[in-house]
């Protein structure tokens, strides 16, 4: 009976398992163009579906003061757009002196020039209790300035330049993202009392989707043939924090090479990052418990 209240408790991280073993077991399942059809149903249903249950979730104050945050959006843009990609040329440059391959360092000089992710990220706040208003913000701001900025480092650090598909790119961030968003909060509005009144479980069903989301990037990294790499090489990504790369690097000989950091760090973004919600959810709680007992009373 413990095991299984224990199951039941921990049931997102008995589905990450179930997800991962089950891509293992059958990848051509959730790869694109299989049967459940991932560049349909995860790239624009469940995307949309996300932001859809942020906006009914989110009262529309909460929104609308995430957005005078300037510092914190000033913050988190710099640090990923600006600190992280410079952080990640000057580690280059340490093991640019080992056996590693060239080509998968650039790889991973790629990974750090991109924008931030959209759907796990507003996931993962979610589930640990943090600003999802805020994270909403600079998830989508975050993917809508990396269409400019993202090519203007990819030139500055490995000198490779292309013409990005802006209008396609910019619309397809604003049908997946702005108006699910925009959507759900208007419905928000006429069925408000039921929502206060009987609480969905809005978490359940991002992470439900996230679970969904899990299951076909491991099935398209399963069953990928490119990525076969000496070990030394392979632990070297893995220890290291990792459809613009297509566009880059087009026609590229070492594409293939290239591509390896990117596609292990989407799985491993949301697989560590799904693992660590329970240790930083509990630190946020005991942290919230602090500044009650600390602030004096009024």
């Amino acid at each position: 009976m413990r095991l299984l209240e224990r199951m039941r408790k921990e049931w997102f991280m008995v589905g990450i398992v179930l997800a991962i073993a089950g891509a293992k077991l059958k990848p051509s399942v959730g790869v694109n163009g299989g049967p459940l059809k991932p560049e349909i149903t995860v790239s624009y249903i469940a995307v949309a579906t996300i932001f859809f249950n942020s906006g009914l979730s989110l009262k529309t104050e909460e929104l609308t003061s995430a957005l005078v945050h300037i510092k914190l959006h000033l913050f988190i843009q710099i640090f990923t757009l600006a600190f992280f990609p410079a952080a990640i040329w000057l580690f280059l440059q340490l093991l640019s002196i080992t056996s590693i391959n060239e080509w998968l360092l650039k790889g991973l000089q790629t990974v750090g020039c991109m924008p931030p992710p959209v759907s796990s990220a507003v996931i993962l706040t979610k589930a640990v209790g943090g600003n999802e208003a805020a994270a909403i913000f600079n998830s989508a701001f975050g993917s809508f300035l990396g269409i400019v900025i993202t090519p203007l480092l990819l030139l500055l650090f490995l000198g490779s330049s292309s013409t990005v598909p802006f209008t396609s790119i910019f619309s397809q961030l604003f049908m997946t993202v702005v108006v699910p968003l925009i959507i759900g909060q208007i419905v928000r509005r006429y069925i408000k009392d039921w929502l206060e009144r009987k609480k969905p479980p809005f978490g359940a069903i991002s992470s439900s989707v996230l679970l969904m989301i899990i299951y076909t990037t491991f099935c398209d990294t399963f069953s990928n043939p490119h990525i076969d790499l000496d070990k030394f090489s392979l632990v070297l990504i893995l220890f290291i924090r990792i459809p613009m790369l297509k566009i880059v690097f087009a026609g590229h000989e070492h594409l293939s090479l290239i591509s390896v950091p990117l596609l292990i760090y989407h799985p491993a973004q949301i697989l560590l990052g799904s693992v660590l919600v329970p240790t930083i959810k509990s630190w946020m709680v005991s942290r919230q418990k602090g500044v009650k007992l600390t602030r004096p009373p009024v």
